[in-house]
């Protein structure tokens, strides 16, 4: 987001957007099921990777087509473009500003395309030294690997 605005028509979105940048949208499943809420799962520490770098909203023009796809060691698992997103742009930006202001800086997340992992069949689950590439072919793509946390001790 790069200008303030609280209870923003779908209309109005636009010029409220700073830019564009692929984010890993990555759960803990495990976590991710500990309550009804998936707060745990999808805040862990080390997860959630953001950028590298954001396409401003004057290098990408309004309600562009965006495609986006999703790799897992080379393998490409997700494929979609932003015209079939169940909420557009516009309208995430109008529902989240209807409960809460929105800052310069803050990030809305759009969620994933089909092809999670753990709806395959059968289900397919990252471990540690996997490469996960989250590509929007308009700005780039974001390289995470995946490193098993280590035990408490």
């Amino acid at each position: 987001i790069g200008k303030r605005g609280r209870r923003i028509s779908q209309e109005a979105s636009w010029e409220h957007i700073a830019g564009y940048a692929p984010y890993n949208d990555g759960s803990v499943r495990d976590w991710q099921r500990h309550t009804p809420q998936w707060v745990p799962g999808k805040n862990f520490v080390g997860s959630g990777g953001f950028g590298p770098w954001m396409a401003t909203r004057g290098e990408i023009p309004d309600n562009a087509e965006l495609h986006l796809s999703t790799r897992l060691n080379g393998r490409e698992l997700q494929r979609a473009t932003s015209h079939e997103m169940i909420q557009s742009i516009p309208q995430l930006i109008e529902y989240c500003s209807t409960f809460t202001e929105l800052e310069p800086g803050d990030v809305i997340v759009t969620g994933t395309p089909g092809g999670v992992g753990a709806r395959q069949e059968p289900p397919l689950f990252m471990k540690d030294g996997d490469i996960v590439e989250i590509e929007i072919a308009e700005i780039g793509v974001l390289r995470n690997p995946v490193k098993q946390e280590a035990p408490a001790v």
